[in-house]
């Protein structure tokens, strides 16, 4: 009897666990004992973290996609085709098509997604680089930037909780190659009391931005924006004036989730250790579709991805899981154009970035570079 395993979610922690099955499953597969089935959104697969560097000149459109058939092993049966209703008390997905998928395993690797109608005024206000479009046009704007107020605003929750930071420290030295640092005024809001989610990190950026004369404004909330008069107010009381407003927008997870009663907002309940769905042996969540509270980011993915490729491995082979996440993560910072620093961390020990350097900005190039060997699982 064959044993099944559907994948929903064609971006990194998806491709990481289908070929990382299909690595350790050869022999299964070759036998028609283990089929494996992703469902995804599109044909092509983005490298998201690169959409940082299309702003600045740094990084060509190109060099953020493959063919997700190339990226993924023979062995896969890879469909364009989203699934519009999950139900994991039946064991099965129906897809936009209208087709139904059984399975015997579930992965839920749906993602996550920006919703900035969610602040009124913000779509049509501001810019953003977490999606192609956004970061095409703040590239615009940047270009014909002459001088002003730019404000920095984030909001919660998001994926890539450094992004923010990186963009920052990207623009100051940005405006300073370009002879524009001296007429404008940079300002980075965050919704808490400190300028970052971690505190070893808000300990880290706020002397930096001190230094190079950064301006700040924490328990920064938006509440609105507005185009016409060009300001963004926060609901705390306080309205910042600009002239380019770059905005980390509120993100949610996958529309499929919450349309199959499975998460609010798009976040499936997961037990932070074994990646169960709570109340299932048989569902997993991987990536930003996990609730738990750990940074939504390209290695947290990477981490749960291996993690869950040997469990289910074990499951098959031999009836049992084989271990825990222990919640590593490892995240390079830019922490301006030429220089940048990382943190790792898990759920016993915090992070503590290292003093920025070019030696790890230009890691960080490399592992830009070094991506689609880890989408294959090869790293």
């Amino acid at each position: 009897m064959t044993t099944r395993i559907l994948i929903v979610g064609g971006g990194l922690a998806g491709t990481i666990v289908a070929n990382g099955l299909c690595r350790q499953l050869g022999r299964e597969l070759a036998k028609g004992a283990v089929n494996i089935t992703m469902l995804g959104a599109d044909e092509r697969h983005l490298y998201q973290p690169g959409l940082l560097y299309i702003p600045f000149g740094r990084m060509r459109e190109a060099e953020l996609f493959r063919e997700q058939r190339k990226v993924l092993s023979h062995h896969v049966y890879f469909h364009v085709d989203p699934a519009t209703a999950i139900d994991v008390d039946g064991r099965t997905v129906t897809t936009a098509s209208g087709k139904e998928y059984g399975y015997d395993y579930l992965v839920l690797a749906t993602g996550s997604r920006i919703t900035p109608e969610e602040v009124p005024g913000m779509a049509e206000g501001a810019h953003w680089f977490y999606d192609l479009a956004g970061a095409r046009r703040l590239r615009e704007a940047l270009g014909v930037f002459t001088g002003g107020r730019i404000v920095v605003n984030v909001n919660v929750p998001h994926k890539c909780p450094v992004a923010p930071i990186e963009v920052t420290f990207m623009l100051h030295d940005f405006l300073k190659e370009r002879g524009l640092w001296d007429k404008t005024e940079l300002t980075y809001t965050y919704p808490i009391g400190r300028l970052h989610g971690l505190e070893p990190v808000a300990n880290w950026a706020q002397p930096e931005m001190d230094r190079l004369g950064i301006k700040y404004e924490t328990f920064f909330n938006a509440e609105s924006v507005d185009p016409n008069a060009r300001t963004v107010t926060s609901m705390e009381g306080s309205t910042l004036p600009y002239d380019l407003l770059i905005t980390i927008p509120p993100h949610k997870g996958a529309q499929v989730i919450e349309n199959s009663g499975l998460g609010k907002g798009g976040w499936v309940a997961t037990d932070k250790k074994t990646l169960h769905r709570v109340g299932s042996n048989n569902v997993f969540v991987v990536g930003d579709t996990t609730d738990i509270p750990i940074s939504k980011a390209g290695s947290t993915a990477h981490f749960e991805a291996d993690t869950l490729v040997d469990n289910l491995v074990s499951l098959i082979q031999e009836g049992c899981m084989a271990r825990e996440y222990d919640g590593k993560v490892f995240c390079f910072i830019e922490a301006g154009l030429n220089r940048g620093t990382y943190v790792w961390f898990n759920y016993q020990v915090p992070p503590n970035p290292v003093p920025p350097s070019r030696m790890v900005h230009w890691f960080k190039l490399a592992y830009n570079r070094m991506y689609w060997l880890s989408a294959r699982g090869l790293m």
